[in-house]
C-alpha cells in the first residue's frame, strides 16, 4: 500500500465534511482524492474548501473511477449497506458511519460481502477514541475498579434534532442511544444479555407524534453479572452532557464532562465556571481524528480494525431489543431479536 492511502469520502453533509477535513489536515497517512454527494453543491463546496479535484454526484462512480483504495461512508443511513457492498466488490476498504443499517438481515448481507471480498470494515463509533473514555477503558481493563458491578452512562443532547431527521433516523434507540450501547460493551468488556426500557415523550409532543420517544432509561444485564443503566434525553438546557461511571469491588472509574476552558470566577454572586460543550462535534473533536488515524493505521499494518462489523451489528440488536421492551413492557433478551 502507498505511503498515503487514497480515500473517497461518500457524503459531504456535516459529518462527511468533518471527516474530509480531518483526513486532509490531521491524518498524515491519508489523501482524499474524491468526494461524492447526491447534492452537487455540497460536494463542490467541500471539494473547493479542501482542494479536492474529483467530484461526483453518484457515489458508485466515485467507488469505481476515483482510484481510491478505501472509502469513508457518511451518506444517509439507508445507503450505507449498499455502498459497503459496492466498495467491497471493488476491493476497497471501508470506514462507515453508524449504523450499517437498521435491518439486521441487511447488515448481515453487507458483512458477508466484506468477508467475501477480504476487505476491512471499521464502523464509526467515535466515542471509543475519545482520550478520556479510552483511558477509562484502559483503567477498567487493568482492574482499577476491580470486578465490575455497576455501569452508568448519561447521554443528553442540548436540543432535539429536526423532526424530519427523527422520522428517518431509526429513533432514539438506533440513532442516539446506539452510541451508549456500544460504550456499554466497550467499557465493561462484556456482552449484554438482557435489557429493560422505560421511556416517554417529555420534551416535545411532536417527537411522539412522529413515533419516537425523547427521554429514556435502559437497564442492562451483562453476561458476567454486572448491571448497567443508560439514560438519554433529547434536551438538556445546560449543554451537551456525556458522563460514564464504572463501579466495582475495588473502586470506580469516572469520566465527567470536559469544558471549553478551566477558568472560573468567584465573587459576590458565588462561584461560576465555564459551560458544557455546545454539541458533539466540539465534545468529540479529537475522537474523530483518532478514529480515522486508527482506520488508516489498520490498512497500512494489515491488522483488524478497532471497531469491527460485529461491533456495528450488536448495538443495532440492542436498539431493537430496547424498542421491543418499551412496546411490550418487559425485559427482553438479546437472543430474542431476529429481524
Amino acid at each position: 500500500m502507498a505511503d498515503r492511502v487514497p480515500i473517497a469520502v461518500l457524503g459531504t453533509g456535516r459529518i462527511g465534511r468533518l471527516h474530509a477535513e480531518n483526513l486532509t489536515h490531521r491524518v498524515p497517512a491519508a489523501e482524499v482524492v474524491a468526494v461524492a454527494d447526491v447534492v452537487e453543491p455540497a460536494a463542490e463546496a467541500c471539494a473547493a474548501e479542501l482542494g479536492i479535484t474529483q467530484i461526483y454526484t453518484d457515489p458508485q462512480r466515485a467507488i469505481e473511477d476515483s482510484g481510491a483504495e478505501a472509502v469513508v461512508i457518511c451518506s444517509s443511513t439507508d445507503t450505507h449497506a449498499d455502498l459497503i457492498e459496492q466498495a467491497a466488490a471493488a476491493g476497497q476498504h471501508v470506514f462507515c458511519e453508524k449504523p450499517i443499517a437498521l435491518d439486521l438481515a441487511r447488515i448481515d448481507r453487507a458483512l458477508q460481502a466484506v468477508e467475501r471480498a477480504g476487505v476491512k470494515l471499521q464502523v464509526g463509533f467515535n466515542r471509543r477514541f475519545d482520550p478520556n473514555f479510552a483511558r477509562a477503558r484502559q483503567l477498567v481493563a487493568e482492574g482499577e475498579a476491580g470486578r465490575v458491578h455497576l455501569l452508568r452512562i448519561t447521554s443528553r443532547d442540548p436540543a432535539p434534532p429536526p423532526l424530519d431527521y427523527v422520522k428517518v433516523s431509526g429513533g432514539l434507540f438506533l440513532d442516539m442511544m446506539i452510541h451508549d450501547f456500544d460504550m456499554a460493551r466497550f467499557m465493561v468488556g462484556d456482552e449484554v444479555e438482557e435489557l429493560y426500557t422505560a421511556a416517554g415523550v417529555l420534551v416535545d409532543p411532536a417527537i411522539g407524534e412522529a413515533g419516537d420517544v425523547d427521554t429514556a432509561a435502559v437497564t442492562l444485564k451483562f453476561r458476567g453479572g454486572a448491571i448497567g443503566v443508560i439514560d438519554n434525553s433529547r434536551r438538556a438546557t445546560y449543554g451537551y452532557d456525556q458522563r460514564v461511571e464504572v463501579f466495582g469491588d475495588r473502586g470506580r472509574v469516572v469520566v465527567g464532562n470536559p469544558r471549553p476552558h478551566t477558568a472560573s470566577t468567584s465573587g459576590e454572586r458565588g462561584d461560576a465556571g465555564p459551560p458544557l460543550m455546545d454539541f458533539f462535534i466540539e465534545r468529540y473533536t479529537q475522537s474523530y481524528v483518532n478514529e480515522l488515524n486508527a482506520f488508516i493505521g489498520c490498512l497500512q499494518t494489515d491488522t483488524a480494525p478497532t471497531v469491527t462489523g460485529i461491533d456495528g451489528r450488536v448495538p443495532v440488536v440492542m436498539g431493537h431489543a430496547a424498542r421491543r421492551s418499551l412496546e411490550e413492557n418487559r425485559p427482553v433478551r438479546l437472543d430474542e431479536i431476529e429481524i
